[in-house]
């Protein structure tokens, strides 16, 4: 198996005791009831959105760090890139129109009424849907955030579509 898809399969079963330094740097986002509210939306497949977000936050962590780059700030924007209050999937409601384009800057928003973001944060969850969204990511952890999240989106529709890949994460957790 590979590094990355290991690491994924881990994200499954994050505990403050098994990824302490994880926790510590995203705990204070991973209490509040606006992120754990995410456990109510599906996501990909039927995987919930609160899972997808740790799984692209703890991938984004793990890759920004082996990097060299602002671990802290990739991880604690990938916990709020997605943070939006609605289900995407519910045909016939106008306010979903266009979700891919224009969700970054539903969760930006909520994003800020909870959190202080810096500069490089607003970046990474402003510019996650690249290339969906016309401005590029402007620094390398966007990038890193950007490729993780489809990653993770890629491995959540694989995993309920494809028996193999299904079997191999359920024999793996």
């Amino acid at each position: 198996m590979s590094k990355m898809f290991d690491a994924y399969v881990r994200s499954y079963s994050l505990t403050r005791e098994n990824a302490p330094e994880f926790f510590e740097i995203v705990g204070d986002i991973y209490d509040t009831p606006e992120f754990r509210s995410m456990a109510e939306y599906i996501q990909h497949a039927d995987i919930t959105r609160l899972q997808h977000i740790m799984s692209v936050a703890y991938l984004s962590y793990l890759t920004a760090k082996e990097k060299g780059r602002n671990y802290v700030s990739a991880a604690r924007a990938a916990m709020l890139h997605d943070l939006f209050y609605y289900d995407w999937h519910v045909p016939g409601d106008g306010s979903h129109r266009l979700h891919g384009y224009r969700h970054p800057r539903f969760a930006y928003n909520n994003a800020k009424k909870l959190f202080e973001l810096t500069e490089l944060e607003e970046d990474i969850i402003l510019r996650h849907m690249w290339p969906l969204t016309p401005k590029p990511p402007r620094y390398p952890e966007s990038m890193i955030v950007c490729l993780c999240d489809k990653y993770c989106a890629n491995r959540e529709s694989a995993i309920k579509l494809i028996p193999y890949f299904r079997n191999k994460f359920n024999s793996l957790r």
